[in-house]
């Protein structure tokens, strides 16, 4: 039997991606409204202007290794004092949004000057619209009282995974640990980040389970460490090589079937 559980944040227990649609729904969907235009097509062409981008920017290779994607950086601040890329990331967040706004809406046919607008709307919409999977708190409780210990491994920065932790506190309380991978330097699937999990929580690799969405963080790193892995398949998740869940899921409320 198990000992602890690790536990992905986003598109685990909270549903970021549902989260980020809304907020280019309702943005792009008003300018759409205001010039005629396609919703769909200015989302797509926003989501095209942001990839390219993110990539310009010093902080950049740091956003691949700690794990914050580009539509994060969409609406999160930044500016984590600790680590000097991220301050350099909290310096030039604005920048990349409004850019991204300006090349994505010029692409769609919309006058530039709409760009610091979009970038307002969107972030305001986030941070709006956090969503916590409806069984999430089912799981956590029944765990809890079958006398399971748990973590909350997730990436990204501190100051942004922090924010979605203060949007939904009912998350906190169920987890011994919250380890964030800006914190600690490094993210999945880098073997060092389970090693450290494993020793926050005092076990073996063999007495944790790891439960993610994403095979190439959450499960490839815990394979790399010897850890039992849980991948939940929403549909659209990529197979990586050399991952190998242990099982597959279509939802979280199935893990109370394996454990």
């Amino acid at each position: 039997m198990k000992k602890v559980l690790f536990f992905d944040l986003d598109d685990t227990l909270l549903n970021d991606k549902k989260s980020i649609q809304t907020a280019f729904d309702v943005t792009c969907g008003e300018i759409a409204e205001k010039y005629e235009k396609d919703a769909g097509e200015i989302e797509q062409h926003v989501r095209t202007a942001a990839h390219a981008q993110y990539e310009t920017y010093s902080f950049y290779p740091v956003t691949v290794s700690i794990g914050i994607n580009p539509f994060e950086g969409l609406w999160g601040d930044f500016g984590d004092v600790h680590y000097s890329p991220f301050r350099d990331m909290g310096e030039n967040i604005a920048d990349y949004q409004l850019k991204t706004w300006k090349n994505g809406l010029s692409a769609a046919g919309i006058p530039s000057f709409e760009a610091e607008w979009a970038r307002e709307r969107f972030r305001s919409v986030r941070r709006e619209s956090p969503f916590v999977y409806e069984e999430t708190f089912t799981v956590l409780n029944e765990l809890r009282e079958k006398g399971y210990r748990l973590l909350l491994l997730t990436n990204g920065a501190p100051s942004l995974q922090l924010e979605k932790l203060t949007m939904t506190p009912e998350l906190v309380p169920y987890f011994d640990y919250i380890l964030i991978s800006g914190h600690f330097g490094l993210g999945k699937p880098e073997k060092a980040i389970f090693d450290h999990a494993l020793k926050l929580m005092n076990v073996e690799a063999e007495d944790a389970l790891m439960v993610g969405d994403n095979q190439g963080t959450d499960i490839l790193g815990a394979t790399r460490a010897g850890i039992e892995s849980v991948w939940i398949n929403h549909g659209e998740g990529k197979i990586i090589d050399g991952a190998n869940p242990h099982h597959t899921i279509s939802r979280l409320k199935e893990i109370l079937t394996i454990v």
